[in-house]
């Protein structure tokens, strides 16, 4: 069967569940947009809505232009975690590795299901970690030649840690910043106090509601996977998901000798682990490991190192390049984004401001979890982006939680729960697992769409019954 033609949703045989999935998916690679026009119809969107809020255009364009730059950072690490991801997969003892965890599956919808528990899992503990290797488990397990698996529900399940899961756990940029006094703004310490893991992510309401999300997700990757006689398997559409680099060439010139020596990579591997010694050593290893800068550069020192040749590395790294280009070039949307809905009208009211007052004068104590959660998923739509998110929120959102009577470190959950919502239809934190797989983002959002009309119901119904259980407890001050 042709890629084309499996577009066509006829689902004779298939269970609900995978015939919803195939409506969805022929829906969303028949009509979903390229990432890059995603982000550009909601540049265009919120710029309408700061203009109707009161901003002037000189204002709104202003900042359009400040802040397209302003994720430039966080860019070149979403690179990175794509170029390291593919350095490492790419050395022969990882890919070795990726081979043996990817010959478990005895099905194509047990891989699908395997796939989306282990990114699940691993984003408790980093949520890039469960990008890179929950794309290349599923690039491994498409190489296999005895087992049809959809590709595309595939690269669904590879991203459920991001679109389910990774804000539950201590990969969570708002808890971690909510127990670190040091890193929080002082106006906003004034509002929360310090609020330790155990009442954020370790309370046990937290983890049943994490128990909840993951068998679900799980259930639901495996049983709307399609069939084998339905999979659109990788080689179906134009894919080569083999990771490994070839053999290198002989040297040919004295003017190689050290890009064929690991010397130069054991200089730099001892330089690299000194200061990871150090760092690990200053800091909680949780916090360090959770530091993009600290992940990535230990990946990038291990992909050097796995490859032993300075020459074996650089080849893969030219590889991986080209899976970064929907990165480089959509990200300062967001940040051109992010800025507008911040912007300030001559009256002092940004629209993010105006929404959240709109949102806390409507709440009461039992109506906060829904109220606030469904605020913080929509503006999450807008503002991808878990602790940047968090800074803006948070000092209105916890004065509410405070006036309301609201625990506090609920508070914080409600917004780590529903934060984790829109990732599951928005292509931000898709870039990274799209260039590893070698996909689009409307080949996958199908599968994960079906997610979210699971997810919207059970998160909210959580968050309300959870928070019912939960005693408010004043602000404790460093």
């Amino acid at each position: 069967m042709s890629f084309e033609a499996s577009l066509k949703p006829r689902v004779e045989g298939e269970n609900l569940l995978a015939r919803i999935a195939l409506r969805f998916a022929a829906w969303s690679e028949h009509w979903f947009p390229d990432a890059f026009i995603f982000a550009a119809v909601a540049v265009v969107v919120v710029a309408v809505a700061a203009l109707a809020n009161g901003a002037s255009i000189a204002v709104v364009t202003k900042s359009f232009g400040d802040g397209f730059w302003s994720l430039i950072p966080f860019t070149m690490q979403q690179v990175m975690v794509v170029i390291s991801g593919y350095v490492i997969a790419s050395s022969p003892p990882v890919a070795r590795l990726i081979d043996r965890i990817a010959a478990l599956p005895r099905s194509g919808r047990g891989a699908i299901a395997f796939i989306a528990l282990v990114t699940m899992m691993l984003s408790l503990v980093n949520w890039a970690l469960s990008l890179v290797f929950g794309g290349l488990l599923a690039r491994a397990i498409a190489e296999r030649e005895d087992l049809k698996m959809d590709y595309r529900a595939a690269g669904a399940a590879a991203y459920m840690g991001l679109g389910c899961t990774w804000a539950l756990g201590i990969s969570s940029s708002a808890a971690q910043l909510q127990a670190n006094a040091s890193a929080m703004p002082k106006a906003l310490i004034e509002i929360t106090g310090v609020i330790p893991f155990t009442q954020t992510i370790f309370l046990w309401q937290s983890m049943a509601m994490l128990a909840v999300l993951t068998v679900v997700s799980t259930l639901i990757a495996y049983w709307s996977a399609p069939s084998a006689s339905r999979a659109v398997t990788a080689a179906m559409m134009g894919i080569d998901v083999a990771t490994r680099t070839p053999p290198l060439r002989p040297r040919e010139r004295p003017g190689e000798f050290f890009e064929y020596s690991p010397a130069i990579t054991l200089l730099l591997a001892a330089l690299a682990g000194g200061w990871l010694i150090q760092e690990f050593a200053a800091k909680n290893w949780i916090l360090a490991i959770s530091n993009l800068n600290t992940y990535n550069f230990g990946l990038l020192m291990l992909g050097l190192l796995l490859h032993w040749r300075p020459r074996s590395f650089l080849n893969a790294t030219a590889k991986a390049v080209p899976a970064t280009v929907g990165i480089l070039i959509q990200f300062p949307l967001y940040g051109g984004v992010t800025a507008i809905m911040t912007a300030m009208t001559p009256e002092g009211h940004s629209l993010a401001l105006r929404l959240a007052q709109f949102f806390s004068a409507i709440n009461t104590r039992e109506s906060f979890p829904v109220v606030m959660g469904l605020y913080s998923a929509a503006l999450g739509f807008f503002i991808p982006s878990g602790g940047g998110k968090w800074v803006l929120e948070a000092p209105y959102v916890m004065q509410a939680a405070n006036e309301l009577k609201v625990h506090l470190g609920w508070a914080v959950q409600v917004y780590n729960a529903a934060e984790a919502l829109p990732n599951l239809i928005n292509p931000f934190f898709m870039l990274p697992l799209l260039g590893v797989l070698g996909v689009k983002a409307r080949d996958i959002v199908g599968f994960t769409a079906l997610q979210l009309t699971f997810h919207l119901p059970i998160v909210l119904f959580l968050l309300w019954a959870l928070g019912l259980t939960l005693v408010y407890t004043p602000p404790v001050m460093p």
